[in-house]
């Protein structure tokens, strides 16, 4: 079989985003426009602890600060979130959510924990849950990068 006519983790990301669908539907069902499910781990952050820094927001999500800059001004296009001026340097922008969020924001804990418990709950049931793949890719990976494991392969 030619790799061409193969794609071994598509069944993956075609179940990650199937996932991602249905958490969307949650916020479409209860008429939440323009609501992504890539916003909601900033905003219940932002919630939590406070205005914050794209830098902030990054590192606490464990993203890069270039897609958490993409996913602000997205938030920020959909009326989510607001800028301001930090108070020591006003060339620091801190993002906080707006009165829109906030009103939402009890939904987006409700649907987090919601979706953690599931994602548990079907991670116990398999004989191998998918944590333990994970971790076990991460320490593969670990011992020889996957631009190494590419490099071999070209």
């Amino acid at each position: 079989m030619d790799l061409l006519d193969s794609s071994t983790w598509g069944e993956l990301h075609a179940l990650l985003a199937e996932l991602d669908r249905d958490i969307a539907a949650v916020y479409t069902d209860a008429g939440i426009d323009g609501m992504r499910t890539r916003f909601v781990g900033p905003c219940v952050d932002l919630h939590r602890f406070g205005p914050q820094t794209i830098r902030q927001l990054a590192d606490r999500r464990s993203v890069s600060h270039s897609a958490m800059s993409q996913t602000a001004a997205a938030m920020r296009q959909a009326g989510f979130v607001e800028s301001a001026p930090g108070a020591q340097d006003a060339r620091t922008r801190r993002i906080r959510l707006t009165a829109r969020a906030e009103a939402v924001v009890p939904l987006m804990i409700d649907e987090w924990r919601a979706t953690e418990a599931a994602v548990q709950a079907l991670d116990a049931e398999l004989p191998y849950s998918l944590t333990r793949v994970t971790a076990d890719l991460r320490a593969l990976l670990d011992r020889k990068p996957f631009p190494v494991r590419l490099r071999e392969h070209l």
